[in-house]
């Protein structure tokens, strides 16, 4: 390996040949399938997907890597996009829309909430991700994990904790355990939340003062009144109520200033 990692971008490489298998059988990729890799690397999905891809489009934003991938892989298979995945216009690829990719844990958050702007698209998606940023996205309410990441990401997704990653999975070694999730976008007519902004302050706020009652945290958006309307409990804190108390909350306050 003559690359560098370049902490600047978050880089550690993935060698486990074992878990590299393992992942590749949760996504199985299909000949025909319109995939796009997040931050290829060396490579360790990358060769395995092309194997068994007629195409696969890649997001790199290291000139040196993007180097190696116009050297190191047939050209009529792989679509080499230069730039930084979180402006990346997802939307010029096509739909339906695979995604996979061992995501820079510096960035991993934003990168989430860019995908879910492009969720219609989006058929499922695969991640290597820090294991604390997976737990969060699944954790049930009334949980330690379960906070605003939990809710923004549980109202568009079903999602699948798959495999736990050690740290010896990588050169370098992170200093973290890594996991693999699985994120399918829910359809359409599940989303129920009739405006989007609104629950997303509604759940800021909520979390951002997270040891402070509903009372206390959302009273510059409901009063005791509209807590009683609504059937919860004000006494409450924000990390137990689960995705449909915020959808009513926030549907309850849009239906209200409706004109």
């Amino acid at each position: 390996m003559n690359h560098k990692a370049k902490k600047h971008f978050g880089q550690n490489f993935l060698v486990d040949q074992n878990i590299i298998a393992d992942i590749v059988r949760c996504i199985r990729p299909e000949a025909n399938d319109n995939m796009v890799e997040i931050g290829p690397g060396l490579g360790a999905l990358t060769r395995p997907l092309l194997k068994q891809l007629n195409k696969l489009h890649v997001v790199e934003i290291d000139r040196d890597i993007i180097a190696r991938l116009k050297t190191d892989y047939p050209q009529d298979k792989i679509v080499i996009h230069e730039g930084d995945a979180l402006q990346f216009d997802f939307a010029t690829l096509g739909t339906p829309l695979r995604i996979v990719g061992n995501l820079p844990y510096n960035i991993s958050s934003p990168l989430l909430f860019h995908f879910a702007d492009h969720a219609a698209r989006i058929t499922d998606m695969h991640f290597m991700l820090q294991n604390e940023v997976v737990e969060r996205m699944v954790a049930d309410p009334s949980t330690p994990a379960y906070g605003r990441l939990s809710v923004m990401l549980q109202y568009r997704f079903y999602m699948e904790k798959l495999l736990d990653v050690p740290p010896e999975s990588f050169r370098p070694a992170p200093k973290v355990d890594s996991a693999i999730v699985r994120m399918i976008p829910m359809p359409a007519d599940k989303i129920i939340v009739k405006n989007e902004l609104l629950f997303a302050q509604i759940v800021g706020t909520a979390f951002g003062q997270r040891r402070k009652t509903l009372r206390n945290t959302l009273k510059s958006f409901i009063s005791e009144t509209d807590f009683a309307q609504l059937d919860i409990d004000s006494q409450l804190r924000a990390e137990n109520l689960g995705v449909p108390e915020f959808t009513r909350i926030t549907n309850y306050l849009s239906g209200r200033s409706a004109p």
